[in-house]
């Protein structure tokens, strides 16, 4: 089953020059809404100190957006592949380039929190459709190269967020994180229209489950809720406890819903393929360290270790340039030998990383003899592993799912970021007040172990070979 494509705008070469220039269009702001997931972590002082808010507060500054993002992400993903993915890419530009204009002017952590609501909005939107927008421009045969570029800028965003917003707030100030995305959005609302084309699955009939969109939006919505919450009411809480349980209810509705509608929100067939089910487990896991992972080590170096936003930034950047040289090489040996030993390798690099600060660093400084090279490794491990999860996930999915597939992958993460955010607010709730090493220590476990924890499952279920190696022995 092939993608349908519209005559709009003319008939081009499949894989010429204006397709590979549509791809720079849909990953450039796809590399904004992933910079945006953890670019913010890093200004967390700088916000708090502007608003003079908690951190239980502030933590809807990144929540906001991470609770929107995933409570949408499976309702942009169905409609792109039934109704149009240009169709959605477009406005959901827009959005997010509104939101971007309006955190970036925020008076009040109030309307910092609604504006990235309404990033998160837009967010939601692009995530999905970045692929799947693009893809039907080229031959079968480079598609995995497609899916791995707009994968390693995925990566790149995610890697390089926090040294980026280091240097913003440090040059110009928090807001600039935000301002930043407003001229390339403006740049990718006149090209896209010439550029993109039209195309959708041409199975689908346009009859998606309607009450399957609240039930799900509303379920993945309050389980996110729940988890952002507890890192104020804690996880024992009452209210915590009833907003899960009534998220999980309708989830569970949901997928009953969709063993038998024609055109479900949540595709289940999807999860009947061995390395997309292996994928969703295996990144929620390592999800749950990633951004964790980046918010603790900023807090380490600001918050214990005092230093300027200048040392952090050039701390931060290191670890990302590798990844950027070790990401393109591990997306082609993914490509030829497949992905288990390549994520779990890479995701057992990360967590013995982690586990290593516990036993080398402690409240006296030591940013460049210990911290940064052995940052270094994690830069590898990230590297080889976070543009290949997105790979992996869709290494078996009918193009035609592409919108949809890759949405489910996406909110898979968005969730593992949200609880992870949560885990490491809990146990370093006072650092600001009383900064200690320990607290730092028991942070730094919870992310090896995720990262150890996300290695196992992968190695244990994901199906050996690449996918070629997969068609052929069925």
């Amino acid at each position: 089953m092939t993608d349908t494509l519209s005559s709009e705008p003319a008939e081009r070469e499949l894989g010429g020059r204006e397709a590979w220039l549509a791809v720079v269009v849909a990953t450039v702001v796809f590399l904004l809404v992933v910079i945006d997931v953890s670019a913010v972590n890093v200004a967390f002082p700088s916000i708090r100190d502007d608003f003079d808010v908690s951190e239980a507060t502030l933590g809807w500054v990144i929540s906001g957006y991470n609770v929107t993002l995933a409570a949408l992400l499976l309702v942009a993903g169905r409609y792109a592949d039934s109704f149009g993915r240009k169709r959605l890419f477009i406005p959901g530009v827009a959005i997010f380039l509104v939101g971007s204009a309006l955190s970036a002017l925020a008076p009040s952590v109030g309307f910092l929190i609604a504006a990235r609501v309404v990033q998160g909005v837009g967010g939601a939107i692009i995530s999905p459709t970045a692929i799947a927008v693009v893809l039907p421009d080229f031959p079968a045969n480079k598609r995995s190269t497609i899916i791995g570029i707009t994968g390693a800028t995925g990566a790149l965003g995610a890697v390089i967020g926090p040294a980026l917003g280091a240097f913003l707030t440090d040059v110009w100030s928090w807001r600039g994180i935000f301002w930043i995305n407003v001229p390339i959005g403006i740049i990718v609302l006149v090209l896209a229209p010439r550029l993109l084309r039209e195309s959708k699955n041409p199975a689908a009939t346009g009859k998606i489950d309607l009450a399957g969109v609240p039930i799900g939006t509303a379920g993945i919505g309050l389980v996110m809720f729940a988890i952002v919450r507890s890192e104020e009411w804690g996880v024992a809480d009452a209210r915590v406890l009833a907003l899960a349980t009534a998220g999980v209810v309708l989830v569970w509705l949901l997928v009953r819903r969709s063993r038998a509608h024609p055109e479900p929100l949540l595709e289940l067939d999807l999860f009947a393929l061995r390395s997309f089910s292996s994928t969703n487990a295996g990144l929620f896991l390592y999800s749950m360290a990633f951004t964790s992972g980046f918010l603790i080590n900023s807090l380490l170096l600001q918050e214990l270790w005092g230093q300027s936003l200048a040392v952090v930034g050039t701390s931060l950047i290191l670890a990302p340039l590798v990844a950027t040289f070790v990401s393109p090489v591990a997306g082609k040996y993914a490509d030829r030998i497949g992905h288990r030993w390549i994520l779990a390798i890479g995701s057992s690099v990360n967590g013995m990383v982690y586990l290593s600060y516990v036993f080398v660093l402690d409240e006296n400084p030591s940013v460049w003899t210990t911290f940064v090279p052995i940052s270094l490794f994690a830069g590898a491990g990230i590297g080889a592993t976070i543009a290949t999860w997105s790979s992996a996930g869709l290494s078996d999915v009918n193009p035609a799912q592409f919108g949809t597939a890759n949405a489910t992958v996406r909110t898979t993460q968005q969730v593992g970021y949200a609880l992870g955010i949560s885990v490491t607010v809990a146990v370093l709730a006072d650092v600001s007040n009383t900064a200690n090493i320990a607290d730092f220590r028991w942070a730094w476990l919870f992310v090896g172990g995720c990262y150890l924890a996300s290695a196992a499952m992968i190695a244990a279920t994901f199906p050996s070979g690449n996918s070629t190696d997969r068609v052929v022995r069925t």
